[in-house]
């Protein structure tokens, strides 16, 4: 009975102001931050915009960074970063000679004086600056991609950009649905090996091939590079794959060691470790939108009316659902919200009991004084009136009328249509019926008059679900019975 649903669950971001100040404090933009401000008259750059060899040492000294080739290639990394983001503006290079200067840039402002939004759209231009990187072929000698004219031979490469590109972006939605799902990583680690095999082998695959392992090591080790450039923009906690492990396996694989023991919970943190930060998720989220995913944040409802809310609750998982009513109640008053959550809850359409069943949900989170009348006046209305009384039941009110037997089976039948709706026939709900059919005598034969749209899809799903084979074939008579009626 489900349907449609957003593609990811909800998402609960930090605060634009709390993710800002992680952008800040990011390592990459911070160097590139400070090699902006140093930045002056003789800064000279190449055709490309990068920093000058000779000048090199020097950036790395200002970032505190040691002289070497690792302090080179780390300032060299910070000032491609500044020149991407617009921190540092470069002017042309003279035709002559084939070098610029550079200067702060426009942007460097922000720094000090931008509002958030600011400051997380520079850090979002910074993150597509490393992500390109990221997914940039790798090589061990660049001339051999020299042709005899001089020129780059780029089929030499054997790279696909976009090929790469998805990879990387599939690996970061998978991250990405790990952290939001109630169900996954939460605020766990995910190995790295777990990420990569994900991407490569296939969901009916029972025990993988050879050829499928080697291909998700070597996903692997192409992660821990991709992994290893954006842990210093911010986007993900990363421990890397340990490298005297490498060696260990690449020992056994040429038979010059012994098998080690089966792999435990320390083994496989030496095979890497990745976990999206909370700005790592703004940041992969924001990249899901531009690409026209569905990529919902709790909070974004808090403007809309009730119908909207209680109809994108259908796909929210039980916290995020939580999280987002209270945002929605929190700026109305309660007599309001719950007349306006009631209008909202009534219909005849498929979605109509799951909504009921979110109203149901989001009244509990009224206070009740101030919402009792307003449930009152639903008490004799055929679709509302159940769950009135089950929301004064649950608050110990006083003078609850009992329902009439119409009303108790219509919210049974509604129930349960609800419940198949947001879970499907999931082994729970087998209690539920069991439950049903045992409080009310002749269930079934009342069942199947009960005037409801979903009637006889919900006794054909309770023959599905009953344990006792007696009362299975009973609901399934009363599911054709209703569907003659009907």
């Amino acid at each position: 009975m489900s349907g449609d649903r957003p593609t990811l669950p909800p998402v609960r971001l930090n605060s634009e102001a709390e993710l800002a100040r992680d952008a800040l404090a990011a390592p990459l933009l911070t160097r590139a931050v400070r090699l902006a401000r140093w930045a002056g008259p003789d800064t000279r750059v190449g055709a490309g915009g990068e920093l000058a060899d000779e000048l090199l040492p020097a950036a790395a000294a200002e970032l505190g960074l040691t002289a070497d080739e690792d302090g080179a290639a780390l300032a060299s990394e910070a000032w491609r970063l500044a020149v991407d983001t617009g921190l540092v503006d470069v002017d042309e290079a003279p035709e002559e000679d084939g070098e610029g200067t550079a200067a702060p840039g426009e942007n460097l402002e922000l720094i000090t004086s931008g509002s958030p939004q600011e400051i997380l759209a520079l850090w979002l231009d910074g993150l597509e600056a490393v992500h390109a990187d990221a997914i940039a072929p790798q090589f061990d000698d660049f001339a051999d991609l020299v042709g005899e004219d001089g020129e780059i031979d780029f089929e030499k490469l054997e790279w696909d950009p976009d090929a790469e590109s998805e990879f990387l972006d599939g690996v970061l939605g998978n991250l990405y649905l790990l952290t939001v799902t109630e169900t996954g990583a939460e605020d766990a680690p995910v190995p790295l090996p777990a990420l990569a095999a994900s991407m490569i082998v296939p969901d009916d695959m029972g025990e993988p091939t050879d050829d499928v392992l080697e291909q998700v090591s070597e996903a692997m080790m192409r992660l821990d590079d991709q992994f290893s450039l954006l842990e210093p923009i911010g986007l993900v906690e990363y421990h890397p794959v340990d490298e005297a492990l490498m060696a260990e396996e690449a020992e056994y694989a040429e038979g010059r060691t012994e098998p080690e023991r089966p792999v435990d919970d320390e083994d496989v943190s030496r095979y890497g470790m990745v976990r999206l930060t909370p700005l790592g998720l703004y940041g992969i989220r924001a990249r899901m939108l531009d690409a026209g995913v569905d990529a919902p944040a709790v909070g974004e409802l808090a403007d809309k009316d009730a119908g909207a809310l209680l109809d994108a609750l259908a796909g929210f998982p039980e916290a995020a659902a939580r999280a987002e009513t209270v945002l929605w109640l929190n700026g109305r008053e309660p007599a309001a919200a719950a007349k306006e959550l009631l209008s909202a809850a009534r219909g005849v359409d498929r979605g109509a009991p799951l909504r009921r069943l979110h109203c149901q949900q989001a009244l509990s989170l009224v206070a009740g004084e101030a919402a009792e009348h307003e449930v009152r006046d639903v008490l004799d209305d055929g679709q509302l009136g159940g769950l009135a009384r089950v929301w004064l039941a649950e608050r110990g009110s006083a003078d609850v009328p009992a329902p009439p037997e119409s009303m108790i089976f219509w919210l049974a039948i509604d129930t349960l249509a609800a419940q198949l709706d947001a879970e499907g026939e999931a082994e729970e709900l087998q209690g539920l019926v069991e439950g049903l059919t045992g409080q009310h005598s002749g269930f079934f034969e009342a069942a199947w008059r009960v005037e409801h749209p979903a009637t006889a899809e919900v006794l054909e799903a309770m023959g599905r679900l009953h344990p006792d084979r007696k009362a299975a074939k009973d609901a399934r008579k009363a599911a054709f019975k209703a569907r003659s009626r009907a």
